[in-house]
């Protein structure tokens, strides 16, 4: 069991790296080839930054752990808002009046409310539902694309994409060799996740979720916690909520679309009962932010941090040792 631990945080180790040198090596690549800038942006550093998620969830549907895959789903959805957004609004209040805004905050809730629909009412994603959220994805990215060059004003989500190639490098043979590391680790690091992730649920009674729904949701959150808490303490309040909307939605459009087309999930009773309405519940709240037009306070925060620490307390006493 110990041996299956230390093979988890491995895993998420050689996924975070892999992930971190696949967008780099990405975003070289299309520097020094000249592609454009808003391409890059929307493309590869986009879907680049939901790579960890993507490959595990693959992976555990391909080894027949789709439990996991549900929870790296649902959980990073869920730690985005609450402990992506909490911990930085305790040090550096966010408005959520942001021009732009509230359009992401739309797709979200039509994101999530599809997802949702899916769980309650076929059991899962499937092959079909699979490639239609696919679909979603490659239509919010072509929105974004038009939104870009359409609009004079700023949009908060292309600037957070954008900010992440800010000072890339455009020699070939480096964004090469870290696109070939990058594009190696992390199938490495998605396989010894899936294989000791569901060996040790299965050596402590618990669900397959419990690994995606803490591991790889929490170890997944800490660049886009990284990233959040930069951009507040800049008063860069657009690129921190736009991080976490963005991110949210290719969570479920990318992510579930590709585990649907790869063979398709299902929801657990306890998924359907306590983790997919936390998920629910947190997007509605920050699409609650965005409409209202109010700040993500200090008070917001420290709420938000307690309710994540009460759902990690109430999956270790309900989830292990079944």
């Amino acid at each position: 069991m110990i041996g299956d631990a230390l093979f988890i945080f491995l895993g998420l180790a050689v996924l975070l790296v892999g992930g971190d040198l696949l967008v780099r090596g990405a975003v070289g690549l299309a520097s020094a080839v000249r592609v454009p800038a808003l391409l890059v942006s929307l493309t590869i550093i986009a879907f680049g930054t939901s790579a960890p998620e993507l490959v595990v969830s693959v992976a555990a549907v391909f080894e027949r752990q789709p439990g996991i895959a549900v929870g790296s789903i649902v959980g990073s959805n869920i730690a985005n808002t609450l402990l992506v957004l909490g911990l930085p609004a305790l040090l550096y209040p966010m408005t959520a009046d942001v021009p732009g805004l509230k359009r992401h905050g739309f797709v979200l809730i039509i994101a999530t409310v599809l997802f949702a629909a899916a769980a309650y009412g076929a059991g899962g994603v499937g092959r079909a539902t699979g490639a239609a959220f696919l679909a979603g994805i490659v239509a919010y990215v072509a929105f974004l694309g038009w939104m870009a060059k359409s609009s004079r004003a700023r949009d908060p989500v292309i600037d957070e994409v954008a900010e992440y190639s800010d000072g890339g490098g455009t020699r070939l043979g480096p964004a090469l060799a870290y696109l070939a590391a990058g594009l190696i680790g992390l199938p490495i690091g998605a396989d010894i996740l899936v294989e000791h992730g569901s060996a040790f649920a299965s050596a402590l009674g618990a669900r397959p979720e419990m690994i995606g729904l803490t591991v790889v949701a929490l170890g997944a959150s800490m660049p886009e916690l990284a990233t959040v808490a930069a951009a507040a303490a800049r008063k860069r309040s657009e690129v921190a909520i736009g991080n976490v909307i963005g991110s949210s939605i290719f969570n479920i459009f990318a992510v579930g679309g590709a585990t649907g087309v790869t063979g398709g999930i299902s929801f657990s009773d306890d998924a359907l009962r306590f983790e997919l309405p936390l998920m629910i519940a947190a997007s509605v709240a920050l699409a609650g932010f965005v409409y209202l037009r109010r700040d993500i306070s200090r008070i917001s925060g420290l709420s938000f941090v307690l309710l994540y620490a009460a759902f990690l307390g109430a999956l270790c006493c309900g989830g292990f040792g079944r």
